[in-house]
């Protein structure tokens, strides 16, 4: 290979013929490839291209890469696919929010068969940062604020991507990111810097990228931040020490869109030509759409600048990505416009979607057990933006999303309700403003009825990337509109579409009934109405606090104690704000069902853990309600004394339960020294002998109870 030919390699650009969501589905000839891109595929400048979409239209491509270009290397093909393609599952915030690890690596496996067969090899997901900050728009990718529980779904994403093999027609390669703490940007200011201890970089915020590398991920993407001044796309203690040396991670790594020229911008390189070179020493393997790579690393190897070995081991990366995937056997893999047909949008992939979908949604609050509502014999007035919306149920990061095939909150009530015309729809404001007439129509629709269900939250594009926002709150329009519907005195259910937490306020907050419905995807609708309705017992868990107020954030559960806490003997001159107490509304864990379970006393196998062995602990927990249910059992933990500082909880466990009414189980958990141990001052992972108290419970602030010792080694 010449120096020309390497650059490419390490070079990836969008794919502008097949980028449009018009694009038509299953062509039966691909687009037709235009010059600029033919030009850059037979002179081998580009590793392959993303965002594109279509069997037929990749063939096209390939065939000039591997017929016409002189190496005849073979193209890669990736997208942004977080959360399904055409059929979209919830957002990947909602999904964690079922605590079903099992449920993740399926959605994950059939966004992988749908892509695949749409002429993909590559995803740039799943997002694993940990969002601790709700202001952050980005927190609706990632899996919540606990690194446990955003451990756990990375893996279980990485296994149902890339599936049994990575040559398999099906097997999309995972591409974790992004490397590293992008969220923990400063006051949730998407590309914002970030300023961090070692500690809560090794204890938060790196511990799902390694879940997800263990799991089989060869690709990672750098993030757009800084860290402690070092912008991660020149950070090579990071991208190199810890990742290649002492991980040991052999597969390549890609930079976020134009993150390598960036480093001008953040003022670490004096021109692109010393950010190419900043980036590849750091350990950026593939720059993306900025083509630095290909404009700079000859002239820096020619000129001494660069050694050659550094680019000779980038291009071995990729090369042997390409040839694990089983792209030099078998180039034309997942290129099969009759698979396309197969495997888009099928009946097997809603039936997902759908279970996706309610497993996702959490019921937060139901006085007087107001749901779920009756088939039959009441009036419904539905209002709200979202009532009769497809426009904004796919969520951030959905742009191939259908909403013409996609089944709006309307929709999916009428089909459930036994008589339709006990169903109105009244709009009442928009997303962000108002109607007019809206607000009087709403009130006169509520009036005539015997229940309000409230559709209402964030529009789509007010979540995801570039969307942050200062006052996490349900936007002005809508709150004006439940104000007003509130005073009418009906029972209220609000569905919150939001891509976070939200504070909520006034007459939304204190509705009868919250359910938080995230954005579900394309089954929405159905997922919906099997809860409205009682055909599904909710069982979501928040993997996010609902704090009371935006001014809380950044809030989350793990947080460690002060020297000054909270507690019973009053306000003054403790951890708090003046105008609300250091908790959250809805704290991380919580959810309801349409039964109630009574948690009985963790049992521990011992009163001490010995150095290497393990402790057991039982809970039994029963159904007390009437109907069956799934409940979310949670194991906590809590370092009583330590070298530094810990957590008032850590998230350790978890097992989700079904039982139907006055039926009992026995959840199980263990526990060992490596569970215990923690980022210490020495810059070392490592436990210490001491007390320790321990929680089998539904939420990270409720439950009993015990102690346990962990004895010196």
């Amino acid at each position: 290979m010449n120096l020309q030919e390497k650059a490419g390699q390490l070079s990836i650009f969008s794919d502008m013929t097949r980028l449009t969501p018009k694009t038509q589905i299953n062509p039966e000839a691909g687009p037709p490839v235009d010059d600029n891109l033919a030009k850059r595929v037979r002179e081998g400048r580009l590793i392959g291209v993303f965002n594109g979409f279509g069997a037929a239209g990749a063939r096209a491509i390939q065939r000039i890469a591997v017929e016409e270009s002189r190496l005849k290397i073979p193209l890669i093909f990736g997208a942004d696919v977080l959360h399904g393609l055409y059929t979209v599952f919830p957002i990947p915030l909602g999904e964690a929010a079922s605590f079903d690890l099992q449920l993740a690596e399926r959605t994950a496996r059939a966004a992988a068969i749908e892509s695949t067969a749409n002429g993909l090899h590559w995803t740039f997901a799943p997002m694993v940062d940990i969002g601790r900050d709700q202001r952050w728009g980005r927190v609706a990718e990632g899996s919540g604020e606990d690194p446990f529980l955003g451990s756990a779904l990375a893996a279980a994403r990485v296994r149902g991507f890339q599936g049994k093999s990575l040559t398999d027609e099906d097997s999309l390669l995972a591409c974790p990111k992004h490397f590293v703490a992008y969220g923990a940007a400063m006051g949730g200011m998407d590309y914002n810097t970030v300023e961090m201890s070692e500690q809560t970089l090794h204890e938060v915020y790196l511990p799902p990228f390694k879940a997800a590398f263990d799991a089989g991920a060869l690709s990672t993407m750098s993030s757009f931040n800084d860290i402690n001044g070092v912008p991660m796309s020149a950070n090579r203690e990071l991208m190199t020490g810890l990742l290649r040396e002492q991980w040991k991670f052999r597969g390549m790594v890609v930079s976020d869109y134009t993150a390598d020229k960036e480093l001008v911008m953040h003022g670490v390189a004096k021109d692109d030509r010393e950010a190419a070179r900043l980036a590849i020493l750091a350990g950026v393997d593939i720059s993306m759409q900025s083509d630095l790579y290909n404009l700079y690393l000859p002239d820096l190897v020619t000129s001494g600048d660069l050694p050659m070995a550094v680019v000779d081991e980038s291009v071995r990366r990729v090369l042997r990505t390409k040839h694990l995937l089983g792209l030099f056997d078998n180039p034309y893999r997942s290129l099969n416009p009759e698979v396309e047909k197969q495997n888009t949008m099928t009946p097997q992939l809603r039936a997902i979607a759908r279970e996706s979908a309610r497993a996702s949604i959490v019921l937060l609050k139901n006085e007087d057990n107001l749901l779920p509502l009756p088939k039959s014999g009441r009036k419904i007035a539905l209002i709200g933006p979202f009532a009769n919306d497809t426009l904004n149920l796919a969520g951030p990061w959905a742009p191939w999303a259908k909403p013409d095939h996609d089944v709006s909150v309307e929709q999916g009530m009428r089909a459930a309700l036994a008589d339709k015309s006990l169903l109105t729809v009244t709009l009442g404001s928009r997303i962000e403003k108002p109607i007019d007439g809206g607000i009087d129509a709403a009130v006169a629709a509520a009036r005539a009825a015997d229940v309000v269900v409230l559709a209402i939250g964030e529009g789509q594009d007010m979540s995801g990337e570039a969307q942050s926002r200062t006052q996490i709150i349900v936007p002005a329009p809508q709150q004006h509109l439940v104000e007003a519907v509130a005073k009418v005195g009906k029972p209220l259910v609000v569905l919150l579409r939001n891509g976070r937490a939200l504070a909520l306020e006034g007459a939304v907050r204190e509705a009868q009934a919250i359910v938080t419905t995230w954005f579900l995807g394309t089954e929405t609708g159905s997922a919906i109405a099997d809860v409205l309705f009682g055909d599904y017992s909710p069982s979501g868990r928040l993997p996010v606090s609902f704090p009371q107020d935006s001014g809380q954030q950044p809030y989350f559960y793990n947080r460690r104690t002060t020297g000054r806490p909270q507690g019973d003997e009053g306000p003054a001159f403790k951890a708090r704000y003046r105008e609300v107490s250091n908790e959250a509304l809805y704290s991380f864990g919580h959810g309801l069902t349409y039964s109630r379970f009574e948690y009985g006393r963790p049992q521990l196998s011992a009163e001490s853990l010995a150095w290497n062995a393990t402790l057991t602990i039982t809970a039994k927990i029963t159904n007390i309600g009437e109907r069956e249910a799934e409940e979310v059992a949670q194991l906590y933990i809590r370092d009583r004394a330590a070298s530094m500082t810990r957590p008032i909880r850590e998230l350790k466990g978890f097992k989700k339960v079904r039982l139907p009414p006055g039926a009992s189980t026995e959840v199980q958990f263990t526990l060992t020294r490596r569970q215990l141990a923690f980022y210490n001052s020495q810059m070392q992972w490592g436990a210490e002998p001491g007390e320790f108290d321990v929680w089998v419970s539904p939420s990270a602030t409720t439950g009993v109870s015990e102690r346990f010792e962990l004895k010196a080694g």
